[in-house]
């Protein structure tokens, strides 16, 4: 069994990067499945014993998982509050979701998030007031504030430009 859990290790972390959370709920799920008569303490052993030897392997680390995540989200348009919920799902700490938002613009995700959709600056047709609500409307769903939206709404396309542009730390 154990070398089941070394090998599952091996092959999922190979795909792609996990969270410690995932990859304990991976080979939990899976032991489940592939072992008939395994006792719950054996299961937990076995995910235990598959995150402890991704540690020593040095291929389980849930701070760059948050850095790489955010930086990734940051450039797809996502807000902070999007991200760290996302993180928090994926089983990331409080603190380590905190680090890894806390430079995070939500003025320049808005706007990233405002090309990809066709809002604000980025408008092809003409702003009316049903236009407004549902362009302040998506911006709230996806988790930026009022304010916010409402700024890159009223945006002119030469400054949302100049703001793509000019940011590049992420």
């Amino acid at each position: 069994m154990l070398s089941w859990a070394r090998n599952s290790t091996i092959y999922r972390l190979e795909r792609r990067m996990m969270t410690e959370k995932q990859l304990f709920d991976a080979i939990t799920k899976k032991a489940k499945k592939k072992f008939e008569d395994i006792s719950d303490q054996q299961i937990k052993a076995l995910a235990d014993f598959a995150v402890k030897f991704a540690y020593e392997l040095k291929v389980l680390d849930d701070v760059a998982f948050a850095e790489i995540s955010t930086r990734s989200a940051v450039r797809s348009g996502k807000s902070k509050k999007a991200i760290a919920f996302k993180l928090a799902s994926k089983g990331i700490d409080g603190e380590t979701v905190t680090a890894a938002v806390e430079d995070v613009d939500d003025l320049q995700s808005a706007v990233i998030f405002a090309r990809k959709r066709g809002f604000g600056p980025f408008r092809r047709g003409e702003m009316d007031d049903k236009r407004k609500v549902k362009e302040l409307s998506a911006f709230a769903r996806n988790g930026f504030s009022f304010a916010t939206g409402k700024r890159v709404c009223e945006m002119e396309r030469e400054d949302a430009e100049d703001m793509l542009s000019a940011s590049s730390s992420f």
